[in-house]
C-alpha cells in the first residue's frame, strides 16, 4: 500500500491540496437539472452496461462520493469529476445529487479530471492520450511536467501519446474495444501505416492476442524482410526531433531526409488541433 501513494491517488491528492480554500465537508444537494457535463471531459465513450450497474448501486445506497463542479456565470454548475455517477444517479431518477462546488482554474479542472478519469476506472487509452496531450498543448507543459502532474512516469506518458500516431481506423478499433492498448502498442512499434492497419485489421477479425501479434510484428520487423524503396531508417538526431514534435505540438509528426536536407509533415486531426498549432506559432 506504500508505493500507492506515489501513484496517482497522491496525485489527485496534492491537486486538491494546491487549490484554493475550501471546506471538505461542504457537500451541496444539487438538482441534476442544473448540472452541466464538461465538454473537455477526457472520457469520451462511458460503458452502457457499467453506468446500468453504478444505477443500481445508487438506488440501494445513493451516491457515496460527491461529484466535483464549479459554478459557472449563468448559474449553473459544471462537472469535473464525477460524470459517470451523474450519468447513473440521474438514470436512478435522482432529483439531486451531492456536489462539493470549487473554485478551480482551468488547469486544475483538466488535471483533476483526467486523474479521476485514470484512477478510478480504466481510461480508454486512446481518451488517455488525447486527454494528456491537451493538458500539454492548453498549459504548456513537456512530457515531464505532465507525467509528474498525473502521477505517472515519462515513459508511460510517452507511449500512450505514441497511440496518437497511428491511423484513425486504429484508434476508432481501440476506442470501440475491438484491439487492447496491449495490441495498440505493438502496432505503434511498426513503421509502416500499411503494416499498422493491415496487421490491426487481421488483429480485431481474427482475435489475436497480443502476444500473436508482436510475432508478427517482429517478422515485419526481420532483417530478411526487405525494406520498400521509400523507407529509410532516421538517423537518431532526426528521431529525437520527431519525438519532439510530437511532445511540443501533441501531432502526429513525420520527418524524411538527411540532418541536411528533408521533409517534416504535422498532421492535424480537427480544426482544434489546427487552431491550436497556430497559437503556438503566434507565441514563437
Amino acid at each position: 500500500m506504500a508505493k500507492k501513494a506515489h501513484g496517482l491517488g497522491r496525485g489527485l491528492d496534492s491537486l486538491f491540496a494546491e487549490t484554493e480554500e475550501w471546506d471538505s465537508t461542504g457537500i451541496q444537494e444539487i438538482p441534476v437539472g442544473e448540472l452541466d457535463v464538461n465538454p473537455d471531459q477526457p472520457r469520451k465513450t462511458f460503458d452502457e452496461e457499467s453506468i446500468a450497474l453504478l444505477s443500481e448501486s445508487i438506488r440501494d445506497q445513493g451516491v457515496l462520493q460527491p461529484l466535483i463542479v464549479v459554478a459557472t456565470p449563468n448559474g449553473r454548475y459544471r462537472i469535473v469529476a464525477g460524470e459517470r455517477r451523474y450519468r447513473a444517479g440521474r438514470l436512478a431518477g435522482l432529483e439531486k445529487i451531492p456536489c462539493i462546488v470549487r473554485d478551480l482554474d482551468i488547469v486544475h479542472q483538466m488535471e483533476i479530471a483526467l486523474i479521476e478519469n485514470l484512477q478510478r476506472e480504466d481510461l480508454n487509452p486512446i481518451d488517455a492520450a488525447r486527454g494528456i496531450r491537451a493538458l500539454m498543448t492548453q498549459c504548456g507543459y513537456t512530457q515531464d511536467k505532465a507525467a509528474a502532474r498525473l502521477g505517472k512516469s515519462r515513459p508511460a506518458v510517452a507511449n500512450l501519446l505514441r497511440l496518437l500516431n497511428l491511423p484513425e481506423e486504429i484508434t476508432d478499433m481501440v476506442r470501440e474495444g475491438q484491439l487492447t492498448a496491449g495490441h495498440a502498442r505493438v502496432l505503434a512499434g511498426i513503421t509502416s501505416r500499411e503494416d499498422q492497419l493491415r496487421l490491426g485489421r487481421q488483429a480485431a477479425e481474427e482475435g489475436l492476442n497480443v502476444r500473436q501479434m508482436e510475432a508478427l510484428a517482429a517478422k515485419l520487423r526481420s532483417p530478411e524482410k526487405k525494406r520498400r524503396p521509400t523507407e529509410r531508417t532516421l538517423e537518431p538526431e532526426l528521431r529525437e526531433l520527431q519525438e519532439r514534435l510530437l511532445e511540443k505540438t501533441g501531432m502526429r509528426a513525420t520527418l524524411t531526409g538527411t540532418p541536411k536536407k528533408g521533409k517534416i509533415v504535422l498532421q492535424y486531426g480537427s480544426l482544434d488541433e489546427l487552431n491550436r498549432l497556430s497559437e503556438m506559432l503566434e507565441k514563437i
